[in-house]
């Protein structure tokens, strides 16, 4: 599920769930708990992707599965997730060596700097073509990368995109040639800021990034409520459903 491997001062989390190292409760929880250790080990993180696929996303026909309460608790872990890639104390890089799609995309928004290959890869944040929306810490961390006006365009119309033109709009910050370029592309990005005074970087670090810290103290419980009832609602289950059914042929 996880493949851990320390390059150096650098610590590199690999996603590994094939096919498509979908987000799943135990997924979530995995790397939850491997960042929270790698922010105490490692002077910087990387986070990888085994096979073609960086991350597709939810595991939309596992979730499906779960009733409300449980579905509830996996949602509060999924938003503390963003918290803390938004948080931890180091930099942390998402080398997306194939599509990043929805929660895949989503997730990267909260690291330092993001890398992707040229090519025929996938990225966007897709959820109203299934019936949900953004919550709100990625509409403000997406805000963030692109701008305002071009933020809602992409949450409104749930816009998939490729590399080029992500990295041509700041939702991706460099471009590796060939998917087996990202990882060393994203490790000389962590060994070129590493070797910058250490205490500068990181008072440098917690000032530009002392706005995505405030979205997560400024959200409440209630909107994690108002996303799980979005969520179950009648018109929403009936789109991820027909989803699901597609998937399957």
């Amino acid at each position: 599920m996880l493949e851990i491997q320390d390059h150096g001062a650098v610590r590199e989390i690999r996603l590994d769930r094939p096919p498509a190292n979908a987000l799943n409760g135990e997924l979530i929880d995995a790397l939850t708990a491997a960042l929270q250790t790698a922010g105490k080990e490692a002077d910087a993180v990387v986070i990888s992707g085994a096979g073609r696929l960086f991350c597709a996303g939810l595991d939309v026909p596992e979730l499906l599965q779960l009733d409300r309460p449980r579905f509830a608790v996996l949602w509060d872990a999924f938003t503390g997730l963003m918290q803390i890639i938004a948080t931890l104390p180091v930099p942390v890089v998402f080398a997306m060596q194939g599509h990043a799609l929805a929660g895949g995309a989503l997730l990267a928004l909260f690291g330092d700097y993001r890398i992707m290959p040229r090519g025929p890869f996938k990225t966007g944040l897709n959820e109203v073509q299934v019936g949900l929306i953004a919550p709100t810490p990625v509409h403000q961390a997406l805000v963030r990368l692109v701008g305002p006006n071009r933020a809602g365009q992409m949450l409104v119309g749930g816009e998939v995109m490729d590399a080029e033109k992500a990295h041509a709009i700041g939702l991706v910050d460099e471009l590796a040639d060939t998917p087996t370029d990202v990882l060393p592309a994203a490790l000389a990005w962590c060994e070129q800021h590493l070797a910058l005074p250490r205490h500068a970087l990181a008072l440098s670090r917690a000032m530009v990034r002392a706005d995505l810290h405030a979205i997560f103290g400024n959200y409440s419980a209630s909107e994690n409520e108002a996303w799980v009832e979005l969520w179950f609602s009648e018109a929403t289950q009936a789109t991820l459903q027909k989803l699901v059914a597609s998937l399957g042929k």
